[in-house]
């Protein structure tokens, strides 16, 4: 996967969903960065006014930005899918992707832009938004079984200033033109959870040069349920009490897991899922949802999700 030319055109893919304080903030601070050609700002049929903002905003600073409201609330991964394709109709070399409520350091783009033609798929680090001293999404170190939180951590793995193989996708990753040739898009059908895991996945398999880079960051809301320690602190497991998160995360991690990694470990998955609600945070009906999920997700059934959108 070589590298396009000396100044590639970057577009910024932003998929937003009832949340029209938090893409404004974003949209305007995507305007005092550098580099950036264009926003496409995708709206995943909002009822907030978000659709009507857009309809009315044709500029961040001296950048254009486009909006695109769909009929129907698509999910991120939706969102993703159809954004992504939409930048690379628009002649993006790069797509900077983002949801809504994250928002990069103003130098993030800058720090990230060195690596175009050595990384194919990176982003920078992910930071909790209160804390940023503290990683939102807690890492696997490359190599090793350890599972990093602070962020002096990751600078101290880090090599040349990389953390290779390692990257949180779609919060403010770059991903290049060719990749996305390569590979195709992300699988709509996941609505949310795992879809950009499945995406990162795919595209490791395909060859491409993963990393995160270390001294670009890009700040998003903690998300502490994640990494529920379980089982006597040996492992943890990504809570949610959201139903909807939930059943998307159980079904589509299982269908991830049993892609790319294999039954074995698809299996363990099926095994913390049971045990985390039968012991960790016991609740009858979780189990049922999750046993729901997992089905669906080996049956191919992606639409259970649908009864828990209003």
């Amino acid at each position: 996967m070589s590298r396009r030319g000396p100044e590639p055109r970057i577009v910024a893919v932003v998929v937003t969903f009832n949340r029209l304080a938090l893409v404004q903030r974003l949209v305007a601070r995507l305007g005092e960065v550098a580099g950036v050609a264009e926003v496409l700002v995708l709206d995943n049929a909002s009822t907030d006014g978000t659709g009507e903002w857009l309809a009315a905003t044709t500029t961040t600073g001296e950048v254009p930005v486009v909006g695109r409201s769909l009929e129907t609330n698509r999910g991120g991964a939706g969102g993703f899918h159809d954004g992504l394709a939409w930048a690379i109709d628009r002649d993006a070399d790069l797509v900077w992707l983002m949801d809504d409520d994250g928002l990069p350091d103003s130098d993030c783009l800058e720090r990230l832009l060195p690596f175009h033609g050595e990384l194919d798929f990176w982003g920078p680090a992910v930071l909790a938004e209160h804390d940023p001293w503290r990683l939102c999404f807690p890492i696997r170190l490359p190599g090793s079984s350890k599972v990093v939180h602070e962020m002096a951590a990751v600078e101290a793995a880090a090599t040349d200033g990389l953390i290779r193989d390692v990257v949180i996708p779609f919060n403010g990753v770059l991903v290049t033109r060719d990749l996305v040739d390569l590979v195709g898009l992300p699988r709509e059908e996941f609505f949310i959870w795992g879809d950009d895991v499945e995406y990162l996945w795919r595209s490791r398999e395909a060859g491409a040069r993963v990393a995160t880079v270390v001294d670009a960051h890009f700040l998003h809301p903690a998300t502490d349920d994640l990494g529920t320690p379980m089982m006597f602190g040996l492992t943890t497991y990504n809570h949610s009490p959201s139903d909807l998160k939930h059943y998307c995360m159980a079904r589509n991690n299982l269908v991830n897991l049993r892609d790319y990694r294999g039954p074995l470990h698809a299996l363990a998955f099926v095994v913390k899922t049971l045990w985390f609600y039968a012991f960790t945070r016991p609740s009858p009906a979780r189990l049922r949802l999750s046993i729901g999920a997992m089905r669906a997700g080996i049956a191919g059934d992606f639409d259970g999700h649908r009864r828990f959108l209003a």
